[in-house]
Formats: C-alpha cells, sequence, structure tokens
C-alpha cells in the first residue's frame, strides 16, 4: 500500500546538481531520440525502429541491453550497477493508429531515458541497480502486464515513468490513479439468406450488433459517473442483399476499482446476451487484451517528485480528485512501489488521443518540460535511494515479492 510521507528528504544539493547536468549534457541526443520516436509512429508491438534507436543510444552510454525481453520483439531491458536496490524507469513508445503519438509517448520515452542516462554515473555511489526497461504496446495489448507476468520486473524495488498531459493539471502525483480497464470481442453468428428473396429465412447478427448497442447506451444512465463503456463495430456485413451472418464488436469496460470494475464488466455483458437471446443469434465473448489495473502512487515517491517540481516553480497543488483513462503500469503499481506523475505540456487545450495533440509532443515547449520531467525522475530516484527507511521497505518489498514468486512456482 502507498506509505504516507509529507516531509520528503531531497537528494543533496550536489546530487541533485550532477543529475541535472546529467540530463543537460545528453540533451541534443535525447531530444532528437524524441523527435524519431514522434517521426516513426510505430503502433503496438510494432515498434521495431523505435526500440532499436533506444537500445543503441542506451548500449553507447554504458548500459547493458537484453533485447526481446520477455518474449516480445519490441522490447527491451538496459541494465547498470549492482547494487542492493533496483530502480526501473519504464519507457514507452508505441503510437496510436491513424493520429500517431497523441498521447506523447515520445515524451515518457525521452523523459525516462535522459533520467537513465543522468543516474547511469552515479550508481555506485546511490547503490543501485538501474533499470530502463523499454515496455511496449501500452495502448493496446498490455505490454507491462505481460512483462510483469513473464519476470521482466522480478526483483525492481520502484518503478517510475511521467505521463503528458493537457496544460494546467497538477504537477502533483498524491492521489491520482487510472482506471481499471478490460477489453473484449463479441462476436454474434446468425445465419445468411437473401435479403430480398427469403429474409425470414436468415438470423441477422447485424442487428445483435445494433441491440447491444442500444442497450449499453441505455445502461450509461444508470452508472456512477466515473465509469466508461465503450465500443464500435468493427464487422457486420458485407454487401446489402446478404442477411449478415457475422457481426463483430469490439468494446471495453473503465472503473477505478477492481470490484466496480467487475460489476460493470457483467452489466455490460448481459447487454450483449441479451441482444442474442433476441435476435437468436449465438454470442461469444473473448478477452482482446490483458486487463489493465487500477494505478497506485507511492506517497513518498510523489512526495520527492512534487518537492522536485516546486524546484520548477510548478503547481503542486493537491489534485482535485480521480480522472479518466487507463494504463498497463497499473498493473504494474499493485505489485511494486510506483509512481506515475502527469506532465502538463504549455499551451496544450486539446484532448489527449486527438490530432492536435499528437502535433503538441513535437514542440519546443513539450521538450523542455520533457527534461525537467527527466531531472524530476532522477531527483526522485536518487532522494530515494537516499533516505534509509525508504531504501530499506523498497528493498524489502522486492524481497517478498520475489520469495512469493518462488513459492508459488515451486
Amino acid at each position: 500500500m502507498p506509505m504516507e510521507m509529507t516531509n520528503p528528504s531531497p537528494a543533496p544539493a550536489a546530487l541533485r546538481g550532477a543529475l541535472a547536468d546529467g540530463v543537460d549534457h545528453w540533451k541534443p541526443r535525447v531530444q532528437a531520440l524524441a523527435r524519431e520516436i514522434h517521426a516513426l509512429k510505430e503502433i503496438s508491438f510494432e515498434e521495431v525502429r523505435s526500440a532499436q534507436v533506444i537500445g543503441a543510444l542506451l548500449e553507447e552510454a554504458g548500459f547493458q541491453v537484453e533485447r526481446g525481453t520477455s518474449g516480445l520483439p519490441t522490447a527491451f531491458s538496459a541494465s547498470a550497477g549492482s547494487g542492493e536496490l533496483t530502480v526501473a524507469l519504464c519507457v514507452e513508445y508505441d503510437a496510436l493508429p491513424d493520429i500517431g503519438h497523441a498521447c506523447g509517448h515520445n515524451l515518457i520515452a525521452g523523459a525516462s531515458v535522459a533520467a537513465a542516462l543522468a543516474l547511469l554515473p552515479l550508481v555506485d555511489e546511490l547503490g543501485i541497480t538501474l533499470k530502463a526497461i523499454g515496455t511496449p504496446a501500452e495502448e493496446h495489448g498490455g505490454g507491462k502486464a505481460l512483462m510483469l507476468e513473464r519476470g521482466a520486473f522480478d526483483g525492481v524495488g520502484l518503478a517510475l515513468m511521467v505521463h503528458p498531459v493537457q496544460d494546467g493539471v497538477t504537477y502533483n502525483p498524491t492521489g491520482t490513479s487510472a482506471q481499471a480497464v478490460g477489453r473484449y470481442q463479441a462476436t454474434f453468428t446468425g445465419k445468411a439468406a437473401h435479403a430480398a428473396a427469403a429474409p425470414h429465412q436468415g438470423v441477422n447478427a447485424a442487428d445483435a450488433a445494433v441491440l447491444s448497442q442500444v442497450a449499453i447506451g441505455l445502461l450509461r444512465q444508470q452508472i456512477p459517473s466515473d465509469h466508461r463503456v465503450a465500443c464500435f463495430v468493427a464487422e457486420a456485413g458485407h454487401v446489402t442483399n446478404i442477411i449478415p451472418e457475422k457481426a463483430v464488436v469490439q468494446f471495453e469496460c473503465r472503473a477505478f476499482t477492481l470490484p466496480e470494475y467487475d460489476a460493470l464488466h457483467q452489466r455490460v455483458r448481459n447487454c450483449f446476451e441479451g441482444a442474442a437471446l433476441a435476435t437468436g443469434t449465438t454470442l461469444i465473448i473473448e478477452e482482446a487484451e490483458p486487463l489493465y489495473e487500477p494505478l497506485l502512487q507511492d506517497d513518498a515517491l510523489a512526495a520527492h517528485w512534487t518537492d522536485a517540481m516546486d524546484a520548477f516553480g510548478k503547481d503542486t497543488s493537491r489534485s482535485s480528485g480521480l480522472s479518466g483513462g487507463s494504463t498497463d503500469m497499473g498493473n504494474i503499481s499493485q505489485v511494486i512501489p510506483s509512481l506515475h506523475p502527469w506532465l502538463s505540456i504549455p499551451g496544450a487545450d486539446v484532448p489527449i488521443h486527438s490530432h492536435a495533440f499528437a502535433a503538441l509532443a513535437d514542440t519546443p515547449g513539450a521538450y523542455a518540460v520533457m527534461f525537467e520531467a527527466a531531472v524530476a525522475l532522477a531527483w526522485t530516484a536518487a532522494a530515494a535511494a537516499s533516505t534509509p527507511t525508504e531504501r530499506d521497505r523498497f528493498i524489502k518489498a522486492a524481497y517478498r515479492r520475489r520469495t512469493f514468486t518462488q513459492e508459488g512456482t515451486s
């Protein structure tokens, strides 16, 4: 569980200065890297070039880079140092279909890579093992969930990353979260027939798709305001003179707690099952991606981050409440103390996942705050490693998880 910490102990001034200088040293290379990733626009599990160029830069700097981590071709794990405390910086680099980096993953990659490069010369002084872990397919596919399950985060004591959002969002991550999300495919199967000569002999799967959407639309009136359901029809016939025998609906459910998510998911499934019953079709619902779990912010790490952002003169007022959206970093945070704060792009008054936001993610203002975030990530990691009580907590948490995992597989 998150640990309350109201008076963080920042890293010593000399250490902070060295880390800031380290980020500054790598600025030209990292900004070029972030811009290249933005231009590549590689989607989930297809981030071949993005993973290559990030890994190459980390390797050049002195990291030992493992490619294809966890059996995922576009994942990697870059390691340095041998300290008892393992610090992981998560690197995202997948884009959205059609609209590119409309979630600013080029900035996520740049901030984590710059922080890792700044920390690299100080791993022995800090007594850490440093990992920059390339986690593909955050938008769709749950790369972190798969890598967590397959052991890529074994032994990690704390995990960090940052995520860009619109302008005007507080830099204080305490009390913020992200929703659980599950994504599914519903397939209705009916019976084809001539749409004019014998429509009564057909069973219309497209009708089932329409009815399911109507039922979900009506359900939205009776669900809590912070729950979300979204869907689209991926297939429902191909020509007008054939009664469609197959219809496919992709859908997702979101809620801030797993019990709420489970309840919502069942109610949405009922909408599909009712549509199948009404039309006489058969229904199969399959999981399309791993479940993304709710995000937990570690309070001690959040306090260090907030202290760092105070040094940059940012708004660090307490967040007014939870906001929407989901991340597979939630899966990491459920078992490893984690930090996933928000990075506010100056002048970004447009929604994420839009063409306009994708354009703003490749601007001088965006890169300026990306480097501030890199410094703050490095300071946060250094402060956590340098604070004896926190260091001990993170090491013990990693040991307990490793022991539990070994016992579970014995």
